[in-house]
């Protein structure tokens, strides 16, 4: 029986996807006068220009004038829109935001991994999720934040001290960069504790499963792509485990694992957390997080609220903010640490600036991190050049998108402005836009922390990019925007400011290259499945 049904599956969804291809080539579109780069590929299209990204070498440069936007042939012929035009950015993420939402792709795939959590709603239940939980993300809240980071912090630096007793080591640093965001954010943001970042410890299984997790949704591109959104909703939720189980790929098993010990370990958690809740104030002050925690505001601000989430919408917030917090805060860290490995001058005057703050200030505060201007500058300048998450896809209804930049047509008329069909998938381009020379000057491909010791260029603040952060994209903007941005900062600048201090860092002798998928990783070009990023610590002179 199992074996029919799914058979009909497969050949309803083969029929589906047979016709939405054929319609790609039969009809025209208006986007059909846009400039697009060759397809190297007719199944590829031109998604193996962004897909092999490499940090000094955008394949799609060429194709790409500064600050626009082009066409792309996606998967099978499939009409896409790239841009970094920012008018064109602010009518996507501000001014038409309700018009322009994830992309059901997105949104699918999301929904099976987290369940209805942030990365999966959209329109008012969007709107709701992220007004209940805006408060505990607030500065006041992170300002009683810094001691459960230092204690975390301060364990991860004892165990880096015994690995380089005997002198410079080569570490990887991704490894113990996860480890430690993934208990920062169970400590600051569950109250509970996965593992300390000790060499002795035993690392909790969620940070490695995590780290094969989201490639192995990123190889399962097609499959999220074609077959996912037709079906992901058909018949009871035991037919389609039935079906995932009978499914004889290794990515499918990795996917399948890895959701389900998601979702035991927020289980678990949020049973300890509303048991406690129950028992009382004393009992919540026991745990790790000491009330302070994000998921006790939030649960105590779901109980007042006229409106409040469900259990499923908690738990399903619970995974999307351990994913959200660890991955991508720890993939900017290591690049950090990358880059001041690389850059040894700038590593030099960083530790100078920490440690004459430190002298001033033995114990950390909220303040201190933030008085450091270079680090600051250090920070940024990064998250301007190598973002962890590159292109959001985002989709609409029919609607005219006006262009900050016209763009020459093929038909040789210039368009100030743009006709997108409903449906169209929009990559935006964050890469492109933080790195323009319209905006940010000649010199906006280069790392140069010392851009944001000085005036910015006038043509910053003309070109009005909607970002929530520094003028960048990095984090979006408009209701759609990270709202863990400053979390995310603050994580960073305590880390840096710890083992900056304490430890010298240089590059490795083997060859690290970044890989673009849903979050950009790490690897070594002798082991390209593995993400890792060996660097040589020794201790700071």
């Amino acid at each position: 029986m199992i074996i029919n049904a799914l058979l009909a599956v497969v050949v309803l969804s083969l029929i589906r996807v047979a016709w939405e291809l054929l319609r790609r080539f039969i009809f025209s579109s208006p986007l059909d006068n846009i400039p697009a780069p060759p397809s190297p590929s007719f199944f590829t299209g031109a998604c193996v220009l962004v897909v092999r990204f490499r940090p000094r070498a955008n394949a799609i440069a060429p194709y790409f004038p500064d600050g626009s936007v082009i066409r792309l042939r996606g998967l099978l012929g499939e009409r896409q829109l790239y841009v970094s035009d920012p008018k064109a950015l602010h009518n996507i993420v501000v001014k038409d935001q309700h018009i322009f939402e994830e992309h059901p792709q997105f949104l699918c795939s999301n929904s099976i991994i987290f369940g209805q959590g942030l990365l999966t709603t959209i329109g008012d239940h969007h709107k709701k999720q992220r007004k209940l939980m805006n408060p505990v993300f607030s500065t006041a809240h992170m300002r009683n934040m810094i001691p459960l980071f230092q204690d975390v912090v301060s364990a991860l630096r004892a165990t880096l001290e015994k690995q380089t007793e005997k002198g410079a080591k080569e570490i990887d640093m991704l490894h113990w960069t996860s480890r430690t965001a993934l208990e920062l954010i169970g400590r600051t943001g569950l109250g509970y504790s996965f593992d300390t970042p000790a060499a002795d410890a035993v690392a909790h299984p969620y940070a490695a499963t995590l780290k094969e997790l989201v490639p192995a949704v990123f190889r399962m591109f097609l499959f999220r792509v074609y077959v996912i959104p037709k079906v992901y909703n058909i018949g009871p939720a035991w037919f389609r485990r039935a079906v995932v189980n009978m499914i004889p790929l290794r990515d499918v098993r990795i996917i399948r694992d890895g959701i389900d010990l998601m979702w035991r370990t927020s289980n678990e958690i949020y049973a300890q957390k509303k048991a406690a809740l129950a028992a009382g104030d004393d009992a919540v002050a026991k745990q790790v997080g000491n009330e302070r925690d994000i998921l006790s505001l939030l649960m105590r601000a779901n109980m007042k609220a006229e409106d409040p989430l469900d259990e499923y919408e908690l738990l399903s917030q619970m995974s999307t903010l351990i994913f959200a917090a660890m991955d991508t805060t720890s993939s900017a860290l290591v690049r950090i640490m990358q880059l001041l490995a690389e850059h040894p001058e700038v590593q030099e005057r960083l530790r100078d600036e920490i440690r004459a703050v430190k002298k001033e200030h033995p114990t950390l505060t909220y303040d201190d991190p933030e008085a450091m201007q270079y680090l600051d500058a250090v920070c940024r300048e990064t998250l301007r050049m190598f973002v962890a998450t590159p292109f959001p896809p985002m989709t609409g209804e029919d609607v005219v998108m006006p262009l900050g930049t016209p763009v020459t047509g093929l038909d040789g008329r210039s368009l100030s402005e743009v006709f997108v069909p409903k449906g169209t998938p929009i990559i935006i381009s964050v890469i492109n836009t933080n790195r323009s020379t319209r905006i940010w000057g000649a010199d906006a491909k280069e790392w140069k922390p010392e851009r944001w010791l000085a005036p910015l260029p006038e043509a910053v603040a003309d070109a009005h990019v909607p970002g929530i952060y520094s003028n960048l994209m990095t984090f979006l903007g408009g209701g759609r925007s990270c709202i863990g941005f400053k979390f995310s900062q603050l994580e960073m600048k305590v880390v840096l400011t710890e083992l900056v201090d304490a430890f010298q860092f240089s590059p490795s002798k083997q060859s690290v290259q970044w890989r673009m998928s849903n979050i950009v990783s790490a690897y070594v070009e002798s082991e390209p499945e593995k993400t890792q990023l060996p660097i040589m610590v020794s201790r700071a002179p």
